[in-house]
């Protein structure tokens, strides 16, 4: 086996991106995207909108991937958000951490100054684990923000690290 490698996504990942984003999606447990957003809307999402996409790839395969984009606008445009997905058969094996830490150098060399998480569900505790331990504080929380599949009404985080100095 060998150590998986990040790089920058071309044209042609999106066809192993596909099946990693319609399986979180669609289970609708962890992104607020429609759990029925199609292949096009998929694509403008995770590959034609973001300023960078990547891929984790091992021996050929994708296991995981993330994007990278300005949170806001003018005045934010120092701001970055990323989004973060892996395969089910890959969790577990440290790729949400490896992309993490490749993002924040990915956005330092982008020149971005700071990092903020959006919407992290509160019963998304793995992910709020990592993110605490990688440096992100939780600046706010959005009472009863998403209607979860089997949790009902759930907070969701707005998580931030300064990246610059």
């Amino acid at each position: 086996m060998t150590r998986p490698l990040i790089r920058v996504a071309d044209a042609g990942d999106f066809d192993k991106i596909w099946p990693i984003f319609r399986a979180i999606v669609s289970a609708g447990q962890t992104y607020s995207y429609d759990p029925e957003t199609g292949r096009d809307a998929a694509r403008a999402i995770w590959i034609d909108h973001p300023r960078r996409t990547f891929v984790v790839e091992e021996n050929g395969a994708v296991l995981g991937t993330y994007y990278i984009k300005t949170n806001q606008a003018g005045g934010g445009a120092h701001v970055c958000n990323c989004g973060y997905m892996v395969a089910d058969a890959a969790r577990g094996k440290g790729l949400a951490n490896l992309m993490c830490e490749h993002s924040q150098q990915v956005a330092r060399d982008l020149g971005y100054k700071a990092m903020q998480f959006n919407f992290v569900l509160a019963t998304n505790t793995g992910a709020i684990r990592l993110w605490e331990r990688l440096g992100f504080k939780t600046v706010g929380r959005l009472p009863r923000a998403f209607d979860h599949p089997e949790a009902g009404l759930v907070d969701a985080l707005v998580m931030y690290k300064w990246l610059a100095d």
